[in-house]
């Protein structure tokens, strides 16, 4: 589905990607994990077209999308969430799904003038979809909540619900866990696995909660330094020699294996 390859970002002398190459498998929910500063966001950032590349490509199905802008990648069915949601607060949770979909009647003003039965069609089939989609996503009781009334975790579940309202093909959820609850995080987790298993979407997860990935990832991939430094099962990622320094550094990670050896 996606390949990265020698791709590099570079901020003035910081390099917060540095070739890193990699590969996201069609139908699969890939973990991407790393300590803060690793580039991960930065990685998500450019292939999902918010930042230019400084080298390398990026692919999608055979197709080169370097560089695209979001728009281009999203008709493409390549979008992403964020760390913090980006929801219209002032618009009903419906209403948030509804705008989703591009080029709709009612944008154009002479089908707001002259088509209005159009338009309200299309406005009442949009409203349908996206009450389906708040029902598959256990928050159909929030559809007339203000956006921002809800919870931060009510918040990433319809940041995950605006992916449902087109045809995504591939999703790129950047810490969807970050401030959200136990008991929210396994509802976003089920609804992952729900639309992966039943809907066929790809994600690729940058999450920091070990338990989280563990659950969904399969592959998990390991950066650090702008760098790929490990790929395999999660069970495989964490036990690397690599990782552990990445993640506790040499001094801290000698002083366990002499404690475990003592």
């Amino acid at each position: 589905m996606i390949e990265v390859k020698n791709l590099s970002r570079h901020f003035g002398g910081f390099r917060a990607v540095d070739g890193a190459s990699l590969s996201i498998a069609s139908g699969s929910v890939t973990g991407l994990i790393g300590p803060n500063g690793a580039g991960k966001t930065t990685l998500f950032n450019v292939v999902a077209g918010r930042l230019k590349p400084t080298s390398g490509t990026v692919q999608m199905a055979g197709e080169d999308i370097t560089g695209l802008p979001p728009h281009e990648l999203f008709h493409k069915g390549l979008l992403r969430t964020f760390q913090i949601a980006h929801e219209f607060g002032s618009m009903s949770c419906v209403e948030n799904l509804m705008m989703v979909p591009g080029a709709q009647q009612g944008e154009v003003l002479w089908n707001a003038w002259f088509r209005r039965g159009a338009v309200r069609a299309e406005e009442e089939r949009l409203r349908v979809k996206a009450q389906d989609v708040l029902k598959f996503l256990t928050i159909d009781h929030l559809a007339d909540q203000k956006a921002s009334q809800i919870s931060g975790g009510q918040k990433k579940l319809l940041e995950l619900g605006r992916t449902m309202m087109v045809d995504a093909k591939i999703v790129f959820l950047d810490e969807v866990g970050a401030g959200v609850n136990r008991t929210l995080l396994n509802t976003i987790g089920d609804a992952i696995l729900r639309l992966n298993a039943e809907r066929g979407y790809t994600f690729c997860v940058i999450e920091h909660d070990m338990d989280f990935i563990g659950r969904l990832c399969n592959p998990v991939i390991c950066m650090a330094e702008g760098k790929v430094l490990a790929q395999g099962t999660v069970d495989e990622v964490k036990n690397d020699e690599r990782v552990i320094e990445a993640y506790l550094g040499t001094g801290l990670k000698n002083k366990i294996k002499e404690a475990a050896h003592g």
